[in-house]
């Protein structure tokens, strides 16, 4: 034997960690894993060959059964080939090493880095109903720093960028955050009808925010596209009705007074000052709902916004700025600060007259 031949694995390398491979259920490793079990790449092309019981689904990534993945199946196997596994085993200095959910029979729970799920697989793993089942779509996009040095393969198509976001764990998954996803589905969409029902379906089904959404979408340089405006338009429009539905639920439900809805102020006989979602006039609150979305009249927008606050405010209206985040996440604490503010009325100096007209 010259230094050349491998090494004969022992009796201890070779059956037990096939078979230790298929107790614990993990059907897709990569060849970094598999050689940390004893199985050298030449034994794994070995199981691949034709009849045999593993197939090589992509570079460096086998599926340990012959039949057809999953589509889980063809998510980790994207993850594998496109992130960096990290080795539990050899943490970093001073770091102990952190067992992970579903760790068990020895085998470490598959860590990715610098990868995660994103555009149409990762709304489906969100939930989303418009969106395809996993098996059905033609591609995985995987987001993976601008920086990796890989290519786009069968199934797996890369995405680059130059910040990752913070992803989310889906079923032991990391996927992009529902924006960053539908971002990166519309870049690949020129159906106008497809675009809208992904954007209507992230406002509707609360998975987020229309401004969230715009954002990425203005990053993602999309803005450009007819179809993609019209249906942000319609999604605007949506979060707003939406955030409304939500203002009105509050006042109800939180027995604050019934306001005065949607109307215009402005002085008697003078200029239009502008127009509040409600207004209790008895106390000279107003409440104002922010659904600007991040375009680039951004800082437009916002100085409108401040002017007319600061207006009112001068005129001695106190003004209750609420978002539509805020309505989803914290409406009991949204609707202890409208009470707050009318509770206080009493305290105020009496504020000037405005006449009220509908809006």
């Amino acid at each position: 034997m010259n230094h050349n031949t491998p090494a004969p694995l022992s009796p201890r390398q070779t059956p037990r960690p096939l078979r230790h491979l298929i107790e614990t259920q993990r059907r897709v490793m990569s060849g970094a894993q598999l050689k940390a079990h004893g199985v050298s790449a030449a034994a794994a092309q070995d199981q691949c060959r034709d009849g045999g019981p593993w197939q090589q689904v992509l570079p460096g990534v086998y599926l340990l059964h012959p039949g057809p993945a999953t589509g889980e199946e063809r998510l980790h196997a994207a993850l594998l080939y496109a992130g960096r596994v990290q080795d539990r085993h050899r943490p970093a200095a001073g770091v102990p090493a952190q067992p992970a959910p579903g760790e068990a029979h020895g085998v470490p729970a598959v860590p990715y880095a610098d990868a995660m799920v994103t555009g149409l697989a990762a709304l489906t793993l969100h939930g989303f109903s418009s969106t395809p089942p996993l098996l059905a779509l033609d591609h995985v996009e995987v987001l993976v720093p601008r920086t990796r040095r890989l290519r786009s393969t069968e199934f797996v198509r890369l995405v680059r960028t130059m910040g990752m976001p913070t992803p989310v764990q889906v079923a032991g998954v990391p996927v992009a955050p529902v924006p960053r996803a539908i971002a990166d589905a519309v870049a690949q969409l020129a159906d106008a009808g497809a675009v809208r029902r992904l954007l209507t379906e992230a406002v509707r089904g609360g998975h987020c925010e229309p401004a969230a959404v715009v954002r990425e979408l203005t990053q993602a340089r999309l803005l450009s596209r007819p179809h993609v405006v019209d249906a942000v338009d319609s999604l605007l429009a949506e979060g707003r009705a939406i955030a409304e539905e939500r203002l009105y639920a509050m006042v109800r439900e939180h027995g604050l007074p019934d306001p005065l809805w949607n109307v215009d102020l402005r002085l008697p006989g003078g200029p239009h000052i502008g127009g509040v979602d409600a207004y209790w006039p008895d106390q000279a609150v107003a409440v104002e709902l922010d659904t600007r979305a991040p375009r680039q009249d951004e800082d437009a927008l916002w100085s409108e916004y401040a002017r007319k606050r600061e207006y009112l405010e001068r005129l001695g209206i106190t003004v209750v700025h609420i978002t539509p985040k805020k309505l989803r996440e914290s409406v009991q604490q949204q609707a202890a600060v409208v009470r707050t503010a009318l509770m206080a009325s009493g305290d105020r100096d009496p504020a000037a007259y405005v006449v009220v007209l509908p809006r």
